[in-house]
């Protein structure tokens, strides 16, 4: 299905009736990764699925968006498909942008799921630190006037060769949208969340380390942490009989 969103037009997914849910996915992914969790969870719940702009069949922004702008959207999504106070489940970046909304009060919902969250800016390694510093002093000699005009070429291939594959797989404008994102912390506001929150985490996820759902876990005063043992970034994805008895456990 698709509906206009301040101007884009929109794919999403609805399946079920009963207690509203709302699931957000992450970086360029889509609304496909919860087939498995729509499917045990629609015989109870009205379960809503968007694709973020730029996402599968979602139009893309023109210009980039900060984290505040997805909150935003989400909040015009869910007032169009009449969607109130849901239980809401992300992954990754829809994680981050429930954190955003819940602790900043721009929503209240009765629960929340976080698979894998982003939303903590982690500590560099040794070598990243070193790569990041490398393609900055690039950078900088590349965008000098003198041979700016000449060094367009050079400046795309250092982008290629010192980005993430998420970062070279992106449209400029979602490149500078996701540069926003990942640095943006959100650990000062953590703690204003007030309802009950299940963390669900890969132990070896390397994207958003279980480091980091510890810390999350801290800061929440409600929150409760299921580790998958031997699972990556996409935990629900790698055990998903497992993660749906988390869940229907959870969502009663």
């Amino acid at each position: 299905m698709n509906i206009i969103i301040n101007g884009l037009n929109i794919e999403y997914t609805e399946k079920g009736e009963g207690i509203p849910v709302l699931l957000l996915h992450g970086w360029n992914s889509s609304f496909d990764v919860y087939s498995g969790i729509i499917a045990s969870l629609s015989g109870r719940c009205r379960t809503v699925a968007v694709n973020f702009p730029g996402c599968a069949g979602s139009q893309t922004m023109s210009e980039p968006w900060e984290l505040d702008d997805y909150c935003a959207f989400v909040l015009e999504f869910m007032k169009a498909v009449k969607l109130e106070n849901p239980i809401m489940i992300g992954h990754s970046h829809g994680g981050r942008v429930i954190l955003k909304m819940a602790a900043a009060g721009l929503v209240n919902p009765p629960k929340i799921v976080l698979l894998d969250s982003a939303g903590l800016i982690p500590k560099k390694t040794a070598k990243q630190k070193l790569r990041a510093k490398s393609f900055k002093i690039i950078k900088r000699i590349l965008t000098l006037p003198v041979i700016k005009n000449h060094s367009a070429a050079l400046l795309d291939r250092a982008r290629k060769h010192y980005g993430s594959a998420d970062y070279n797989a992106a449209p400029e404008v979602l490149r500078k949208t996701l540069v926003s994102l990942v640095n943006t912390d959100l650990r000062d506001i953590i703690s204003n969340i007030t309802c009950p929150t299940l963390l669900i985490w890969g132990e070896k996820d390397t994207a958003t380390p279980l480091a980091d759902a510890e810390t999350i876990k801290s800061l929440i005063p409600d929150c409760g942490l299921c580790v998958i043992k031997g699972a990556g970034h996409y935990s629900f994805l790698e055990q998903p009989y497992q993660t749906a008895a988390i869940l229907g456990s959870f969502i009663k």
